[in-house]
C-alpha cells in the first residue's frame, strides 16, 4: 500500500501551512516524512540545506534536537518537571545553551511567564500546549510540525493556541507545518493543502472557513 503519490511541495520559511484530507488521506504520513519521523520509499525531503532521507539515525537525531520542533495533540509534558524545566529541556538534552534573554522572552510572549513555575498538573489544557510551543521553539529550530494541536483543547482554548502559532509565524518568522481535521483551524493558515488517496489534490491560498469546507467537499 502506498501511503503518498509524487507528492511535491516548498513550504517557504516564516510561513504557516495546515495540511487537510480525509482520514487515510496520507496527512499524518506527510507530516512524518518531512519532519523525518518516516522514511520515504522513495524522493527526498529538504530542511534547510540537508536531505533527510541521507542523513543517518544520530544525524537525524541532532536534527530533531536543533533544526525541527513539535507539536502534538497530546502535551507530552513531563509531570515531575515545571513549565519553564520543560521548555528548556531540549537545551538540556543537547547540552546547550539558548541565546541570552532568549528563554524569558519566549516565556513572555507566549503568555507563560506567570505560570513557569508550576508543574503541568497545575495547568490548564490550553496552559500546557502553550508550554509545549515554547519547548518546540526554546531551540531555535527552523521548522515547527504540529499534529493536531488544538485536538484536545475546548474552543477557546484551542483559539488561544492557534493565536499563539499565529504570532511565531508573524512576529518571529516561524515556520510552521500544522496537520487537521478541522476547517475553521485550518483557515487560521497562510496555506491549506488538501490531500486524497495519498495525492495532493488543491492548495488552497489564505482561504475562509466556507472557503476549506467546500474545498474538502468537492474532493470528497
Amino acid at each position: 500500500m502506498t501511503a503518498l503519490r509524487e507528492v511535491s511541495h516548498a513550504f517557504a520559511r516564516g510561513s504557516f501551512t495546515a495540511v487537510m484530507g480525509p482520514s487515510g488521506s496520507g496527512k499524518t504520513t506527510l507530516l512524518q516524512c518531512a519532519a523525518g519521523l518516516t522514511r520515504p520509499t522513495s524522493g527526498s525531503v529538504h530542511v534547510g540545506g540537508a536531505d533527510l532521507t541521507t542523513l543517518t539515525g544520530a544525524e537525524l537525531s541532532e536534527l530533531h534536537g536543533q533544526r525541527i520542533g513539535f507539536v502534538f495533540q497530546a502535551f507530552n509534558l513531563l509531570p515531575a518537571l515545571t513549565a519553564r524545566e520543560n521548555i528548556e529541556l531540549p537545551l538540556r538534552l543537547a547540552r546547550t545553551k539558548a541565546a541570552p534573554g532568549w528563554v524569558e522572552e519566549l516565556v513572555n510572549r507566549t503568555g507563560v511567564a506567570d505560570h513557569a513555575h508550576r508543574r503541568p498538573h497545575e495547568l490548564s489544557g490550553g496552559q500546557q500546549q502553550r508550554v509545549a510551543i515554547c519547548r518546540a521553539l526554546v531551540a531555535g529550530p527552523e521548522v515547527v510540525f504540529a499534529d493536531e494541536p488544538t485536538g484536545n483543547l475546548d474552543t477557546r482554548s484551542g483559539r488561544e493556541v492557534l493565536d499563539l502559532l499565529r504570532l511565531v509565524v508573524d512576529v518571529l518568522g516561524q515556520t510552521v507545518i500544522m496537520v487537521t481535521h478541522d476547517p475553521a483551524v485550518a483557515s487560521r493558515a497562510d496555506r491549506v493543502l488538501v490531500l486524497s488517496d495519498g495525492r495532493l489534490v488543491d492548495v488552497m491560498e489564505a482561504p475562509t472557513t466556507e472557503e476549506v469546507v467546500a474545498g474538502i467537499a468537492n474532493r470528497g
